[in-house]
């Protein structure tokens, strides 16, 4: 089969064509149409495959196989017949975008420290870029700096295509071995790539680079970028939130994070003054009870954390020769602390796992565990002790 024309390449901005229909094969559920030339630009070095419709039939995604473009679509196409194509722009022109700013940002990282771009994803919300070296966050925030720069000098995107005495002597990204020819992506001043997919004609189309995250990956840095309308999507997501906790703190928006700050060392004061009053409620509780043979048993809902152990050691203290605490409900069930600075409690737990399906233990001197049962069958279970 002869390979597809492509006509991104003669101008990325085609955005309805006229093709006839090749080939049209099942697979599975869908179809895969092979036209004999396309402006849709197949999945590739990162990037998904363009979306769209063929005489109103939905093209879901693009592959390329040995030159040949496949459309996928849901319904089959009728072989030999003309057939009007229509890209899906707005998804197409965002990807451009992502695509061109990544050179910037790449180009930049290139330029300052050596790093390779090792990985590339432009996915549908997000594009991440992979770099074979750290990248601290002061940096990161000079690369979007001079990368908006070039946003701002609204330069031209050039596409060449070199002969291969010519590609010897060039100085480019990606320089591997590609048969055929080599198609070279330039923005002037910034970077030099070799590139199959199609770019924005100016970078000022790019509207805007933001470099939302950074995170250490495989000895090196991953940097996340949103550009264009992804970014300005971001930033209003990100007002709309500023403003509403600006509301509820009762502050102005480039004042939140201060004001929260403060909040939270309220925040901090807040609970250690009510871990010191809950501690004290524990030794006035320790206080009230009375202290019974052979086993003092305590059952309160509103015990938390650590506070069952805490009680069960004051009353041990007091003189219990075996304690029992639990915390919980007869719907919710009970977390057991039992404990005794003479005996060994580890028959109690498993009498009580036993008898009531729970599970736990311990040292002889100290056994914790769950269970589900009633307050009454548990007490009626330790008084036959």
């Amino acid at each position: 089969m002869k390979e597809t024309a492509k006509l991104y390449y003669a101008d990325g901005y085609v955005r309805e064509f006229d093709a006839c229909v090749v080939s049209c094969q099942p697979e599975g559920e869908r179809y895969r149409v092979v036209l004999d030339r396309t402006a849709f630009f197949p999945e590739g070095g990162g990037q998904y495959g363009d979306v769209g419709c063929l005489d109103g039939v939905q093209v879901t995604d693009t592959k390329e196989k040995a030159g040949i473009i496949f459309h996928e679509t849901n319904t089959a196409l009728e072989e030999g017949k003309c057939v009007h194509g229509v890209l899906d722009w707005e998804v197409r022109f965002d990807r451009m975008q992502q695509h061109s700013g990544e050179h910037i940002v790449s180009g930049i990282v290139h330029r300052r420290f050596g790093y390779e771009n090792v990985g590339f994803h432009l996915g549908d919300d997000y594009c991440t870029m992979d770099f074979n070296g750290p990248i601290t966050k002061e940096e990161l925030k000079e690369i979007e700096w001079e990368a908006n720069r070039a946003v701002f000098e609204n330069l031209d995107v050039l596409v060449t295509y070199p002969s291969k005495d010519e590609l010897a002597q060039m100085e480019y990204r990606s320089k591997i071995e590609i048969d055929g020819q080599v198609r070279i992506v330039t923005i002037p001043g910034y970077d030099v790539c070799a590139c199959c997919a199609p770019h924005v004609k100016k970078t000022g189309e790019i509207g805007l680079i933001k470099l939302v995250n950074r995170m250490n990956y495989k000895g090196g840095e991953r940097i996340t970028m949103l550009c264009g309308g992804r970014a300005l999507k971001d930033y209003d997501r990100k007002q709309e939130n500023a403003k509403r906790i600006g509301a509820l703190l009762c502050e102005k928006e480039n004042e939140i994070a201060e004001a929260v700050e403060r909040l939270k060392e309220e925040q901090g004061r807040l609970k250690s003054k009510a871990a010191s009053l809950r501690q004290q409620m524990l030794v006035y509780k320790a206080q009230e009870i009375e202290i019974q043979e052979p086993i003092v048993r305590v059952f309160e809902e509103e015990l938390t954390g650590n506070e069952p152990r805490e009680l069960m050691n004051l009353l041990l203290e007091r003189g219990a020769r075996v304690c029992a605490v639990f915390a919980g409900t007869d719907v919710t069930g009970y977390r057991y602390v039992i404990g005794s600075r003479t005996e060994d409690v580890r028959p109690v737990s498993r009498m009580l796992n036993e008898k009531f399906q729970g599970r736990g233990g311990g040292k002889p001197e100290m056994v914790q565990g769950s269970l589900s049962a009633e307050k009454s069958l548990i007490a009626e279970a330790l008084e036959s002790l």
